[in-house]
């Protein structure tokens, strides 16, 4: 009874009917399309800045860029003996204890199938209530003083090892303010029916709802830090679903975030279920979201890699090439007026690691120009 309960529960959620229950169906994985690799100055695509290869970004400048093929792990990105290192801590969350997320999970090996009546919405019958349990990974810097109120970032799929070190060295230079990092794992799985894609694709608010009242209050009392509730001194970042996820806490709830960084983000149509109100999910913010809607205070950054997604699933809705919505992204971006920097990265992945060493410091840097920074030089910033 208590699972049929669930089941309701997760359906009203959605704005569903709740559908009998099914008896799962093996299903043949569909094969993903190798990704062509694309020109950064293909036809429709947003003019960019080439930059000699190996360099980055300024990192106070807004508009695009396009990066060269080879990337070097920056210095910043990796351990430095030298410099203070912050403490890395780690809880465990169960799903028993959630009240916005008790827990879905699809079957092993079942996938959805494409709406005969709609090929932008996918039909997933195996999804089903799950437990599940997730890790909250929270860096503290050397720096920070106990008692004092401290800007911080959130970043999805935890923990990122890239993250806690390029803070390291970033707030040691004073390049970025000292701030804490909770990286917060997934509730497993992946796409649509599985608890990640409810969590990440979902274009609604109730995942920055999820972390303000369930993880939050965890993070405060069990290392005796205070957070800012300044949305400028909060940040959100992620890659792919997780990046679309970020981008999603701060449109929702820009009273709680200002500040967003995506690699590889998923601004494509993955939500499920489908939403009335954002058909098409994340490809909504290209389409009709942010083109449509008054500009909010966000400061963005953005990257794809020339071999990112195409179209890895079976839906054939014009609405799965991850190159083209970030494309699409920049430019409705630059046509209302935000803050925002896309680098193109030449021979890079779907959220490629050696894209990411290379552009993760200026990145941060970038994300965080504008507010206050102890000890830094003083100069023109955007």
């Amino acid at each position: 009874m208590q699972h049929l309960r669930t089941i309701a529960f997760l359906a009203l959620l959605a704005g569903i009917t709740p559908l009998r229950a099914q008896t799962p169906q093996p299903a043949t994985r569909p094969v993903r399309p190798t990704p062509p690799t694309r020109d950064p100055h293909t036809p429709g695509y947003v003019t960019a800045t080439e930059l000699p290869d190996g360099a980055n970004a300024p990192a106070n400048a807004d508009g695009n860029f396009i990066l060269g093929p080879t990337h070097t792990p920056s210095p910043d990105a990796t351990q430095q003996p030298s410099v203070p290192q912050g403490t890395v801590s780690q809880f465990t969350m169960n799903s028993a204890d959630s009240k916005l997320y008790p827990g879905i999970a699809r079957e092993p090996d079942t996938f959805g199938t494409p709406d005969p009546a709609d090929p932008a919405k996918l039909i997933v019958t195996t999804s089903h209530p799950a437990p599940y349990t997730r890790r909250v990974t929270v860096y503290v810097p050397k720096q920070y003083v106990p008692g004092t109120v401290a800007p911080f970032i959130i970043g999805a799929d935890g923990p990122d090892r890239d993250l806690f070190t390029t803070l390291d060295n970033l707030i040691a230079q004073h390049r970025v303010p000292v701030m804490i990092a909770i990286s917060i794992s997934n509730g497993s799985g992946d796409a649509q029916g599985s608890e990640r894609g409810l969590e990440y694709d979902t274009m609604s608010g109730r995942y920055a709802e999820f972390v303000e009242t369930e993880v939050l209050p965890l993070v405060e009392k069990q290392y005796q830090v205070k957070l800012t509730k300044d949305p400028d001194g909060r940040a959100t970042m992620g890659g792919s679903s997780g990046g679309s996820c970020a981008l999603i806490m701060a449109w929702y709830h820009p009273e709680l975030y200002h500040r967003v960084l995506t690699y590889s983000g998923t601004y494509v149509n993955q939500q499920w279920p489908s939403n009335p109100q954002t058909p098409h999910g994340a490809w909504e913010f290209h389409e009709h979201l942010i083109p449509n809607t008054p500009t909010k205070p966000l400061r963005i950054w953005m990257e794809v890699g020339d071999r990112d997604l195409l179209n890895p699933n079976v839906m054939n809705d014009h609405m799965h090439d991850w190159v083209v919505a970030n494309e699409n992204m920049a430019r409705v971006l630059a046509d209302k007026g935000y803050h925002y920097q896309f680098v193109f990265v030449r021979n890079a992945g779907h959220t490629d690691h050696t894209a990411k060493q290379q552009t993760l410091p200026e990145a941060l840097e970038y994300l965080w120009q504008g507010y206050p920074i102890a000890g830094a030089n003083t100069g023109s910033k955007n």
